[in-house]
């Protein structure tokens, strides 16, 4: 994947091991981690652990947002290629940074990557049924709820649904 874009308000980079002290503010919060796939980070040490553990990986290509003018990771952003032409992704934003349109942003320049850029045919993503905020965006940028896969992930929180949200290329070159 190429490494950066910027407008004028935030910047999409590829994630560092570095990046783990600023992203332990979001991976540590309860309320925001309440529908992850994993617990809150108990310690400055998990997050470092998680992070090494995806700039090393190769499935999985992960990128940090930032505030254009200032480096510092307020979130996360993930594609992971599961067949030729279709992606999933992810997506993560420090509470201090919500509200302000920037999840909206990146996640724009995220599918414009993958469908504009290197010509995927459909990306998808899944949620909690309960997360009112993800499932939100994803219907604001033109996803269509394609199904629920009922207790589908057992996680922290317990046996959890989940929302699978679709997105074809033409849907999203039509907007």
């Amino acid at each position: 994947m190429s490494g950066m874009f910027a407008s004028e308000r935030l910047v999409m980079r590829p994630l560092r091991a570095d990046d783990a002290d600023a992203l332990h503010v979001a991976y540590r919060d309860e309320a925001l981690m309440r529908y992850w796939s994993s617990a809150p980070h108990v310690s400055l040490e998990e997050t470092r652990a998680y992070v090494a553990g995806r700039v090393d990986k190769t499935d999985w290509r992960s990128w940090v947002i930032t505030v254009a003018g200032d480096d510092t990771a307020i979130g996360t952003l993930a594609a992971l290629p599961r067949r030729p032409g279709v992606s999933e992704i992810g997506y993560l934003l420090a509470r201090s940074a919500w509200g302000k349109g920037y999840a909206r942003e990146a996640v724009t320049r995220l599918i414009d990557l993958l469908i504009r850029e290197e010509g995927h045919r459909r990306v998808f993503a899944d949620t909690d049924p309960d997360n009112v905020g993800s499932n939100r965006l994803l219907e604001s940028l033109g996803f269509r709820l394609e199904g629920v896969l009922r207790a589908e992930w057992e996680t922290h929180i317990g046996v959890r649904d989940t929302n699978l949200w679709g997105l074809l290329a033409d849907e999203w070159k039509a907007r």
